[in-house]
């Protein structure tokens, strides 16, 4: 099935933790620190894949994980990193932040690679503490934790050519005559429920074209099925207008679906357009010819006429085509994967935010003192003597004693929650 927009989430792996170990060997009984550190989160990635055409997958599985990162060990080893995630989608895909909506990356290349989420940093282990003063620290970190985000994607199809109409104008029979593409066609407006792509040769060249559904008057506003696809439009270089021979008013059906591109995206009417009559196997078609011809050549735009049904002037409509395409500047495109800034802009790490839940609740919220109290490792009465000398060193003591905060009163740091004991922190 067919499917252009998904929403997932994303989480990079947690980074390993660091150790406390000495050394043991037979002759060495009271050897040094020798704890490893803990080893990188698995980063996520997304990669362009051009065998892809859709974003059905996404709906089977709403959850994509890395690796974490190995614990290190004794020995002074370094855990394992995290074994990074890759997720193909198509070319055309638009990644947005849920939470925000803002565009975080434009995916649009072959071959192009996206860091979405980072790994989290290993912890280190106690040899990393060894010091002059404290030659066997008791004392490593927990690793951090990988990056998190829901992330809405879009499809915008990309194509060299798309072709647009009214219903009924006969975009899905051309597509198919000029292609291998076999989309479902039937004489009833909205036949074509989805977008179709078709490579055609033209002269030992390929084309990529796009049947984009029945566009209507009312298709911005979402009358019809405009809304949901007139967003494959953008990525196409031109676009085939085919207009309907058998219409009562061919050229009222082209200023309407013009006036809807126009009313989508401005940028949309300067797209170089061809326009095409078509079923000029039926007289009535054959009977307008003159007069479309006319009024389009009057608006300066190129204009002929074909029959999809018969395969008229097929030929000579993909060499007009293939002209104008070889007419256009070149898109810039590499093969080389490309890796583009993380999502979050740049922050304030050492600041923070001090709140009182309750009347013995407070939550101190920042982005650096959360990562320390993550990785302590409260089981080793170093780390929490480490911790409080960091509350001190940061300012965040004599704020939570400036704010009211008594002993006993429970303060929340992330996940962590710690009473506070004004005897404990002033002998730190």
């Amino acid at each position: 099935m067919f499917q252009d927009q998904a929403r997932i989430n994303v989480k990079a792996g947690d980074g390993g933790n660091g150790v406390v170990a000495f050394r043991r060997e037979k002759y060495v009984p009271l050897g040094g620190p020798a704890g490893g550190n803990g080893g990188r989160g698995g980063h996520v990635y997304f990669v362009a894949d051009p065998g892809l055409n859709t974003l059905s997958s996404f709906h089977n599985q709403l959850v994509y994980r890395a690796g974490r990162g190995g614990h290190g060990e004794g020995a002074n080893r370094t855990g394992a990193s995290g074994e990074d995630l890759y997720i193909p989608v198509p070319p055309g895909t638009v990644v947005r932040n849920a939470e925000t909506g803002e565009v975080v990356v434009d995916i649009t290349h072959a071959g192009q690679k996206v860091l979405l989420a980072r790994g989290g940093q290993g912890g280190r282990g106690n040899t990393v503490f060894k010091s002059a003063q404290n030659k066997a620290p008791r004392i490593a970190e927990n690793g951090t934790k990988g990056e998190e985000f829901a992330l809405e994607l879009e499809l915008k199809l990309v194509a060299d050519v798309g072709i647009i109409g009214v219903p009924n104008a006969g975009k899905s029979t051309l597509l198919s005559v000029v292609s291998s593409a076999k989309p479902k066609i039937a004489d009833y407006p909205f036949t074509t429920l989805i977008p179709n792509l078709g490579v055609a040769e033209v002269r030992h060249r390929q084309i990529v074209l796009a049947d984009i559904p029945g566009l209507l008057e009312g298709a911005h506003d979402g009358i019809g099925l405009g809304l949901e696809f007139l967003r494959h439009i953008e990525r196409t270089r031109i676009l085939i207008h085919l207009l309907n021979g058998d219409s009562p008013d061919p050229l009222g059906d082209f200023e309407a679906i013009n006036q809807e591109l126009a009313l989508f995206n401005p940028a949309l009417i300067d797209k170089p357009q061809i326009v095409v009559l078509n079923k000029m196997d039926l007289p009535h078609a054959r009977a307008i010819w003159p007069e479309v011809e006319q009024a389009v050549q009057a608006r300066g735009l190129p204009v002929m006429a074909i029959s999809a049904a018969t395969h008229q002037n097929l030929v000579e409509l993909l060499d007009r085509v293939q002209v104008m395409l070889d007419a256009l500047p070149v898109p810039e495109e590499t093969d080389k994967p490309q890796t583009l800034p993380e999502i979050e802009a740049p922050r304030d790490d050492k600041a923070f935010q001090i709140y009182r839940l309750g009347e013995h609740t407070w939550m101190i919220e920042g982005t650096a003192i959360e990562r320390v109290a993550h990785q302590t490792q409260w089981t080793y009465y170093e780390a929490a003597m480490r911790f409080q000398r960091i509350l001190k060193a940061m300012g965040i003591f004599d704020a939570l004693r400036e704010a009211g905060v008594q002993d006993g009163d429970k303060v929340r740091m992330g996940d962590i929650e710690l009473v506070w004991g004004y005897e404990n922190v002033d002998g730190a």
